[in-house]
């Protein structure tokens, strides 16, 4: 499925996981490999730019972090990022350049590349989210499915074997996602297509897309 592929998802010159990105046909199999990532790349990082401080967290100095975040461990913070008050960061998370992480907004095991917007009440869990997407107030990727079996991607008849028990959502680059929408686990989202709030959403959504509901999703028009 040519449209859950890596290269037709992201601009990868919009994050700082670059490298480890371009290793990979399908985001899902970077997945658990960020912990590792992160703990090579911080070690790199010039330290006249970021400060390194305990549990292998990386910020950077014009990045904008409130004291009552809470940065649990495996962090990479990236230039102009900001994480705002009550922030809940859990462990193993690439924060872009321009980043906003939001009020009560919770984080673990993700990429979120530069510009990337989840300002309000999100959760964020197990994805990978491209340049300058955004996640509405009170939209969250679920990352396990309701029988705990593993995650399969579907589009239409065709069906991908992740093999792997815990896939948020891969969200492309210039999506928006409507408030209070639910992107059940393995969702795959084209990017500059926009999402109702309200939505769930499950499978794979085309690129260029408007998504109404599960029966009527329109392609954008110029």
């Amino acid at each position: 499925m040519e449209e859950c592929k890596i290269v037709n998802l992201f601009n990868l010159n919009e994050t700082i996981a670059k490298e480890l990105l371009e290793k990979y046909k399908y985001p899902w199999e970077v997945l658990k490999h960020i912990e590792e990532y992160i703990l090579k790349l911080g070690e790199t990082l010039n330290k006249e730019e970021y400060i390194k401080k305990d549990n292998n967290i990386w910020i950077h100095k014009t990045a904008k972090v409130y004291d009552s975040a809470y940065i649990g461990e495996n962090c990479i913070i990236c230039k102009d990022a900001e994480v705002r008050h009550c922030a809940f960061i859990r462990k193993n998370a690439i924060i872009g350049e321009g980043a906003v992480v939001g009020n009560s907004t919770e984080l673990k095991n993700v990429i979120l590349f530069n510009k990337v917007q989840v300002p309000h009440y999100n959760y964020v869990g197990d994805s990978i989210l491209g340049y300058k997407a955004h996640m509405g107030a009170g939209s969250i990727t679920s990352n396990v499915k309701s029988d705990k079996k593993l995650v399969v991607i579907k589009m239409g008849d065709k069906k991908i074997e992740t093999g792997i028990k815990k896939i948020g959502a891969m969200i492309g680059d210039n999506v928006e996602i409507g408030c209070g929408s639910v992107l059940n686990p393995g969702t795959i989202i084209g990017k500059n297509t926009n999402v109702y709030p309200l939505s769930s959403v499950r499978g794979v959504i085309k690129e260029n897309s408007i998504y109404k509901d599960s029966k009527n999703i329109v392609e954008k028009l110029d």
